[in-house]
């Protein structure tokens, strides 16, 4: 595999080169993207969030809007005394002066000042409609509160950046007037303007026009900053700094309300690895999927693994012509190296799958089966039967393993205790307030001899699997690290009812990896028993216990 990036996409004719070889990276996650429904960040969290994003090494770091919402006020306040950033700057986000009002006189403004930000991000009308109907002033008093507010924050020392809201709507319906937003923001000594598609609904050849017809009209830095509602908030972005903008806004994994904003990596990865351009201080690309899952750990919002570049499955290869060419030169089918984003080639083995994709998945798990065509053939034979029958291995890389270990020992799977039998009871009694109590048994034997275990929960497979770890843990007392973080159940043959076919996800973690098993059957107990002893052979297996 190589290891630099595809450098042959670089820069396409007459494609997205920026017009200059530096573009501003301002992320907003903190406050446009914790608009998100369903994500509410404390201020310990956004502190967090803003260690991960400097180790990025994005330019800007947007932390909130002080005076507006105390929790900023909050992170602003304690950012001062406990964030040490190495390559970010500080940005405070608020409004321009009220109508009819001096900024020195605004409390809104003045919290901005208090922030002690090194930067402020004001938001202006540039929308004539919204000038008029929202604000309710006229055209003339809002580029004066643009001016002066701009003018006292220069005057301050801070860098300014204004943020023309409705940008693009604005400048279709009265161009004039948009234009003499942006103007008027330079003249009072604006750092950068950057346009914003605040309603998402801009096609990337739009903004190509209306970005070259402003960067001919205007002197300064311009901006972009793009919601996805049209799906094409990256395209927007990048069609934007080809057109002469040199200042990108997003937020990391696409955060933001309705259908979120552009996602920062994504532009990032496009601009450096495509574009040839600067964005990141240091090294900050190559861990961009590792920040951008942190980050995710944070908000609680599971990452998308079909996002570009930095998503699980973003290098993920399944059908077997793939895996052909793959074994010959990984870069036939990946349009860059993953390494480039701290990503990694996957190997998915499904019914889909030929031996080449056997073999590959074999040598991610350490396992050499070059030349073992026989070995190939039954190990491809056996995964096609059993996704025949309901498994999958695409999510459950522990089962393939331990289904591998098998018939590399001729069949043998790897055995840490011998099962008895197993049973659950579920009881419901009318006079404990709804209360169903669960409970299952466990007999097995081990090195130690035979264990019965009984075990409760709030479920019959959290009882099996409290009795299961309960019958084995003197023997193998490894298993008290493991824990069960995450189950699905997918019903196969939906139209057979209660009698159709169950499969099972588990996945298991130790606090520093996990690992995922299935289980299938026409009982879900009975799947999830599989999956369950699977993950824990497979835990063991990785500890380096021996049976006992």
């Amino acid at each position: 595999m190589s290891t630099t990036a595809t450098s042959g996409l670089a820069r396409p004719a007459g494609g997205h080169r920026p017009a200059s070889d530096v573009v501003q990276v301002y992320d907003t996650t903190l406050r446009d993207g914790a608009q998100q429904e369903g994500m509410n960040l404390s201020v310990a969290d956004k502190l967090a969030i803003a260690v991960l994003l400097d180790e990025l090494g994005v330019g800007y770091i947007e932390g909130g809007w002080p005076g507006a919402i105390p929790k900023d006020t909050e992170f602003f306040a304690r950012a001062a005394k406990e964030l040490d950033l190495r390559h970010a700057r500080l940005a405070a986000f608020g409004s321009t002066c009220k109508a009819g009002a001096q900024p020195h006189e605004d409390p809104q403004v003045q919290a901005l000042v208090e922030s002690e930000a090194p930067v402020v991000t004001l938001v202006a009308k540039s929308d004539i409609r919204h000038v008029e109907r929202a604000l309710r002033t006229d055209g003339q008093e809002n580029l004066r509160m643009i001016a002066a507010t701009v003018r006292y924050l220069v005057g301050l020392g801070r860098e300014v950046v204004l943020d023309a809201e409705h940008f693009f709507d604005g400048y279709r319906y009265d161009r004039e007037y948009a234009l003499s937003c942006v103007r008027t923001a330079f003249e009072a000594g604006a750092a950068t303007v950057v346009l914003c598609d605040t309603n998402g609904g801009m096609l990337p050849d739009w903004v190509a026009q209306v970005v070259t017809e402003v960067r001919a009209a205007t002197d300064g830095r311009l901006g972009i900053h793009a919601h996805n509602d049209s799906g094409c908030a990256v395209a927007n972005s990048l069609a934007a700094v080809a057109a002469g903008a040199g200042h990108v806004q997003g937020t990391v994994n696409g955060y933001g309300e309705r259908t979120g904003n552009a996602d920062l990596i994504t532009c990032v990865a496009n601009l450096e690895l495509k574009g040839g351009a600067r964005t990141l201080a240091g090294d900050g690309l190559a861990e961009s999927s590792r920040i951008a899952h942190a980050i995710s750990e944070i908000t609680n919002i599971s990452p998308y693994a079909r996002q570009p570049y930095v998503g699980a499955s973003a290098f993920a290869h399944k059908a077997g012509l793939h895996a052909s060419a793959i074994r010959v030169d990984p870069d036939l089918y990946q349009h860059v190296d993953p390494v480039a984003v701290g990503n990694d080639m996957r190997m998915l083995v499904s019914e889909m799958a030929g031996r080449a994709s056997i073999e590959l998945k074999g040598r991610e798990l350490g396992f050499d089966l070059t030349g073992r065509s026989e070995l190939l053939t039954r190990v491809t034979t056996r995964v096609k039967e059993a996704e025949a029958a309901g498994y999958t291995y695409d999510a459950a890389d522990a089962s393939f393993e331990l289904l591998l270990r098998a018939e590399l020992d001729g069949g043998r799977a790897p055995r840490f205790f011998d099962v008895e039998s197993w049973r659950t009871f579920v009881e419901h009694r009318p006079g404990d307030e709804g209360l169903v109590n669960s409970e299952a048994t466990v007999k097995l034997r081990t090195g130690r001899g035979r264990m019965i275990s009984t075990g409760e929960g709030n479920g019959p497979v959290n009882a099996l699997d409290h009795a299961l770890r309960a019958a084995l843990v003197a023997t193998y007392p490894e298993i008290e690290d493991f824990e069960l973080i995450d189950y699905k159940v997918r019903i196969l043959d939906s139209q057979q009812g209660t009698d159709a076919i169950i499969r099972v996800l588990i996945e298991t973690s130790d606090g520093h990896e996990s690992w995922s098993t299935v289980g299938v059957g026409t009982n879900i107990i009975e799947a999830s028993w599989e999956a369950l002893t699977d993950a824990i052979v497979w835990g063991l297996l990785h500890r380096g216990v021996e049976p006992r």
